[in-house]
């Protein structure tokens, strides 16, 4: 289903159709609907631009989880970290 913003609702918003693509997009991976290669693809930016974005707007582009943290802890101590 195609999504329609008029230019009227662009200007009420002082947004191009390019700055709202990049919005919607790095909105959508914050809230997790998006995988970072999919808003890529909504934002039609490449990595670098789509993470300058996402910085921009304070969203963080990695999110270890729980799971990642334990095992990274339990390699610095097999490293005798």
């Amino acid at each position: 289903m195609p999504l329609t913003i008029t230019d009227e609702e662009l200007r009420s918003m002082d947004m191009d159709a390019s700055e709202a693509r990049v919005e919607f997009g790095c909105r959508m991976f914050e809230a997790q609907k998006l995988t970072f290669h999919a808003a890529m693809k909504v934002a039609m930016l490449d990595r670098l631009n789509l993470e300058a974005a996402l910085k921009a707007r304070g969203i963080a582009v990695y999110r270890p989880t729980a799971d990642d943290l334990r095992r990274e802890v339990d390699a610095l101590k097999r490293a005798g970290v």
